[in-house]
């Protein structure tokens, strides 16, 4: 099985919210840039979009907010591909503090070149199916709303 990519990065002061907690676009920006290290990890990365004129773009995220991130503490996100087509990356994120697991976001992006969406490259898709791992039981899930 496949290690997943790990990004760490502290909570800055200018992070925290009225209530005192990680406020919730952080969440986003630091799983933004666990992103950018698994673009990196397989191939993805800027000498390859300089070269290519191609990139990832997000088209679909979900993010789970599991529990408070206080201030002054070291994030940690990890992250696993779970999943790819012949354009498209399936990646899930874990973000930690102090241990305890914080947040997920689950993203789905598509490759681009110039304007339009094209395939993984021989060598990136290679790299891509050697560090996919099975989706865990918590990815493709929906919100729902029991009402009545």
């Amino acid at each position: 099985m496949s290690e997943p990519v790990v990004w760490r990065e502290p909570v800055l002061d200018e992070w925290i919210d009225y209530n005192g907690h990680l406020s919730e676009p952080y969440y986003i920006l630091v799983m933004g840039r666990a992103t950018d290290a698994v673009m990196d990890h397989v191939g993805l990365g800027p000498d390859y979009r300089e070269r290519a004129n191609a990139s990832l773009y997000t088209v679909e995220a979900h993010v789970r907010y599991l529990d408070q991130v206080p201030p002054g503490v070291e994030l940690e996100v990890r992250s696993s591909v779970i999943g790819s087509t012949s354009k498209l990356l399936w990646i899930w994120h874990e973000l930690y503090a102090g241990g305890t697991l914080r947040a997920t976001e689950e993203i789905l992006g598509v490759h681009v070149t110039g304007p339009s969406s094209s395939v993984f490259p021989d060598e990136v898709r290679a790299r891509i199916e050697a560090v996919v791992v099975p989706p865990g039981p918590d990815a493709s899930r929906a919100i729902r709303v029991g009402l009545g």
